[in-house]
This record gives structure tokens, C-alpha cells and sequence, in this order.
């Protein structure tokens, strides 16, 4: 399988693994991806099953310990309060991501000079927005133009908004009565056909995949374009190092196969599409990229809360886009009154099913015994929850390391998270909790319920590798080439300078098909081993 050196080596088939390998086939370039998953098929998917919600809960959960496939490597999360989530398969986390597709702001790339703390980003929103209008096609994103919290665009989101539905239309009377900013989601989620997949069936699932295929996860909307290009992707390869030479530049990668047998895969270029922890993971195993001292170090994964209203009349509020209903960015931005810098993204998402209800999984209260069907009958289908997504600030202290006792199936060393919620981030989820329940008294909610720190919500794994102009303080440049192997790349969200508030991936792939893009300009520029 390794005779020949790919062009580029890719280790990771999730989002912006995928985008990479499509731009990069469309070049002609011969890519080789890496996954230590397999491919997935959506019929074995649980939502439209009666027991989706127990399955939601073990087969499949968001967090790898908990789920625990042969796919996954173990997490050591001892020393945090919020445990990653991630999914190892083609397509990688977006299967299980929600498909909330909302794009950092202008201010995130600017902290520094707007707030005077963290850092400024070497690039900007305006420099990745021709990416962002890609991207959106290439997922198929539906949403609503005009949104004020953005600079206005030039070009339209590729389909029409999904509807709101009841609950989100209950919710934003409350915020229009209150004159507070609030808009349709955009979602990487159908609302008509689009690029031969079907519109979405509003069941609420999206965390544990689409049945109907309109949630865009990169099996669907990459892989097979990339494939059909000539790209090759090699499943069950669970990657141990990265080989390199003695003129410091990457060789390729030694991976490990289903029945434990080790492969070395030649390569001219590497791509690092891992995660920020899988990628950290990958460069401390190799001993490579850390100059700076600081792969694994800065890690952000945005503290969630969740405020939940109850309602007295019915509002069906276990059907919808998962992806969120509506969003608000009203607090976002920095005010130095509140006690704090930068600011939160509300996302109004359902509220699940009879399962969920009676054993919540966001805000909520459970009851037993004579109370139990009076509870269920309250909450089943009459409550909204705003999920409250806190920007983290970059801190050296939040890092990932190396396990000395725990390994994977393979006998590689797994990650240790070690992370604190800073005060900064709990002052601010502190206000917005507030500011959340009085939306939800303007609207009419005759019950409040929180979840202050929700553990099992760590989708947004950012910043273990930082971009960045000096190789002093950074681990990557302005196009995600490693300052100290050239022929390095890291295109996932390790490379974020600060986390924003928002949901990542959006910003992620484009960011990826930028990097992407640089690539193929500098193809005959770029260092290669012998």
C-alpha cells in the first residue's frame, strides 16, 4: 500500500481533512488520508429508531470514553471539568456535531488590539470570507441573509433558513419584546435538495447522525468527489508518528492496522487533520514541531451552559435541527462593565424526547415515583433551551500531555486533558445565564431550570497548535505550515489563536481550504524530502 510517496499525506478524514483532500485532488495532486475509523453506514444510525435516545446515551455518545468503539483512543480527563467529544470515522466529528454553522466574527481575529488580552490573529475575517462562501457551498448551508451582528455579504447562504418552529418563535418574541439581537441559524443542514441529498426531516437527531443524509458530514459531501478524483483513504489505520529525515522535514507516517500489523506510508507533504488533541497528540509522539514549546499548550473548549424554559402550552419542542432554531449574539462582544472581556453565543436548540425529559441531559430536573408522569407531562414537548457558548480565552496552563499509564488499543500513549475554566470565562457565563433566563421570562416561561457547567460538552476543541507570524510563539504560520518542518502542515483547529464564541467549524474549513489553496500555489516552492 506504500511503494509510492503520495504528493500529501492527510492523517484525519473529518472536515478539514476532507476539504483539503478534495481541493488538493481537484489539483491533481496524488492525496493519501489516513483514518483510524471506518465508513459508516447510515442506516445503522439510531434516530429514526425507537431506542435512538438510550443508544444517544452508550453506542452512541459524544465522548469517546464513553462509547468506547475500537475506532476510539482513550482520553484521560482526570484534571478537567469539561470532557472532549469527538468521533473518529470518515467524515470524523461531523457526524456527531450538531451542524450549527455560524462564522467568528470580525472581533475574534482582533482580541488583542480590541480587549488588550490573548492575541491578534495574523489573518482576518475579511481575508477568509471568499472561503467562507466556498465552504458554504461545498457543506450546503441554509440560513437567512442579513444577519446585523456580521458585515453585510455579498453573496446568499445556498438554501433557504430551516424553519424555527415554535419554540424558536415563542423564544424570539421574548428577545424582540426585549430589543435584544437574535436571527435564524445557519445550519450545514438541508432545508430543500441540495448536491443530490435530501432536505432535513426535522427529527432531532443530528447528534448521532442523519439518517437522511441532509446534515453535511464529509462522507457525503467530500470523500466521494475526492475519491473519484483519484485521492486514496485508507480506513482502520490508527497512525503512531510522523517519520522525518535528518534535514528536518517530514518523511511520511508509520501506522498501525486492524490485526496490529505496522505500515509506513511515504510522503512529500503531511497534513495534520487530527483535532486539537489528536494532532498535539501526533506532534509530541513525533517529537516534532515544538520549537516554541507550545504544541498542546492553549487548549480552548468553550464552557457551555444551558438555560431551559418551560412553557405552558405545547410548543413540540423535541422536533427540529439540533443545529439550533435561533441564535443570538446580543452579549458578544466586549462590554467592560460586566466584569468581564469578550462574550457568549446563545444557541435555542430542542429539547429531546420522552427519555431525555424523564433523564435530562441539559438543564433540567428529574422526578420519580408519583411525581414522575406529572414531570414528564410538563416538560415533554414544552420547554426551550438556550445553550450558552462561552468564548475561552488562550491560556498555557490548558494543555494536553502525554499519558504514562494509559494507552490505546495499539499501546500508543493516550492524551491527558488538563484544563481549568478560567474566571474570566465563569464570570461570564455567570452574566449571560442571567441575561438567558430573562429572555426567557419575556417570553412567557413560568419555569426556569440551568445547568451552570455542563461536563459532557466539549465539541469545540481549539488551539493546541497556534498560528502565528514569529516561530518564538507559535507553532504554525500565517498558512498552517509548521515554522519548523516545512513540509508540515496543521489545518484543524489547533491552529486557532483564540477560540471565539461561536461554533467552530465553519471557521475551521475555511481556514482549511485557504491552507489548501496556498498549497497548491506554492507547489513548486515547497521543500520536499529526497
Amino acid at each position: 500500500m506504500a511503494s509510492e510517496p503520495a504528493d500529501v499525506l492527510i492523517i484525519g478524514a473529518g472536515a478539514s481533512g476532507a476539504v483539503v483532500a478534495l481541493r488538493l485532488a481537484e489539483a491533481g495532486f496524488k492525496v493519501t488520508c489516513l483514518e483510524q475509523g471506518e465508513w459508516l453506514n447510515r442506516a445503522d444510525y439510531p434516530g429514526n429508531k425507537l431506542d435512538w435516545e438510550l443508544k444517544a446515551r452508550k453506542d452512541w455518545a459524544t465522548s469517546p470514553n464513553i462509547r468506547g468503539l475500537a475506532s476510539d483512543y482513550p482520553i484521560v480527563e482526570d484534571d478537567t471539568p469539561v470532557s472532549p467529544l469527538m468521533y473518529n470515522a470518515v467524515g470524523g466529528s461531523t457526524i456527531i456535531f450538531a451542524g450549527a454553522w455560524p462564522r467568528a466574527l470580525p472581533s475574534d481575529f482582533r482580541v488583542r488590539s480590541l480587549d488588550g488580552i490573548a492575541d491578534d490573529w495574523p489573518i482576518d475575517y475579511f481575508e477568509l470570507l471568499p472561503y467562507f462562501y466556498r465552504t458554504d457551498k461545498q457543506f450546503g448551508i441554509s440560513g437567512l441573509p442579513g444577519d446585523p451582528a456580521y458585515p453585510p455579504d455579498t453573496e446568499d447562504a445556498p438554501m433557504p433558513p430551516l424553519p424555527i418552529g415554535a419554540a424558536g418563535l415563542k423564544v424570539a418574541r421574548g428577545m424582540t419584546k426585549l430589543g435584544w439581537h437574535w436571527w435564524p441559524e445557519f445550519n450545514s443542514i438541508n432545508s430543500t435538495n441540495y448536491d443530490g441529498r435530501r432536505p432535513c426531516v426535522q427529527r432531532s437527531t443530528c447528534q448521532s447522525g442523519c439518517n437522511e443524509g441532509a446534515k453535511a458530514s464529509t462522507d457525503l459531501t467530500h470523500w466521494p468527489k475526492a475519491i473519484g478524483l483519484g485521492a486514496t483513504l485508507i480506513t482502520g489505520a490508527r497512525v503512531s508518528r510522523i517519520e522525518h529525515n535528518d534535514k528536518a522535514l517530514a518523511t511520511g507516517a508509520t501506522w498501525i492496522d486492524r490485526d496490529g500489523a505496522e505500515h509506513f506510508q511515504p510522503a512529500k507533504v503531511v497534513v495534520l487533520a487530527a483535532n486539537a488533541i489528536g494532532t498535539p497528540r501526533l506532534l509530541l509522539l513525533s517529537g516534532l514541531g515544538n520549537s516554541s514549546g507550545l504544541v498542546g499548550k492553549r487548549l480552548m473548549m468553550h464552557p457551555f451552559a444551558n438555560v431551559a424554559g418551560l412553557f405552558e402550552e405545547p410548543l413540540m419542542s423535541w422536533a427540529g435541527q439540533f443545529g439550533d432554531l435561533i441564535e443570538s449574539l446580543e452579549f458578544y462582544e466586549t462590554d467592560e462593565k460586566r466584569g468581564f472581556v469578550r462574550g457568549a453565543r446563545w444557541g435555542l436548540a430542542p429539547t429531546g424526547g420522552p427519555i431525555n425529559t424523564a433523564l435530562p441531559s441539559r438543564a433540567g430536573e428529574q422526578a420519580w415515583g408519583p411525581d414522575h408522569h406529572l414531570h414528564v407531562r410538563s416538560h415533554l414537548g414544552h420547554g426551550a433551551n438556550w445553550g450558552l457558548f462561552a468564548e475561552d480565552l488562550p491560556d498555557e496552563a490548558n494543555h494536553i500531555t502525554l499519558s504514562d499509564t494509559v494507552t490505546d488499543a495499539s499501546g500508543i500513549p493516550a492524551p491527558e486533558v488538563h484544563y481549568r475554566m478560567s474566571d474570566n470565562s465563569r464570570r461570564m457565563l455567570d452574566f449571560h445565564i442571567e441575561r438567558a433566563k430573562e429572555s426567557m421570562d419575556a417570553a412567557g416561561a413560568y419555569k426556569i431550570e440551568v445547568d451552570r457547567l455542563m461536563r459532557y460538552s466539549g465539541w469545540h476543541l481549539l488551539g493546541t497548535a497556534r498560528m502565528g507570524d514569529d516561530p518564538k510563539t507559535s507553532v504554525v504560520d500565517r498558512w498552517n505550515r509548521s515554522h519548523d518542518v516545512k513540509n508540515l502542515y496543521v489545518v484543524d483547529g489547533s491552529c486557532f489563536v483564540t477560540s471565539s464564541g461561536v461554533n467552530p467549524t465553519s471557521t475551521i474549513v475555511a481556514i482549511a481550504l485557504r491552507a489548501a489553496d496556498h498549497m497548491v500555489e506554492t507547489r513548486f516552492e515547497q521543500q520536499v524530502p529526497a
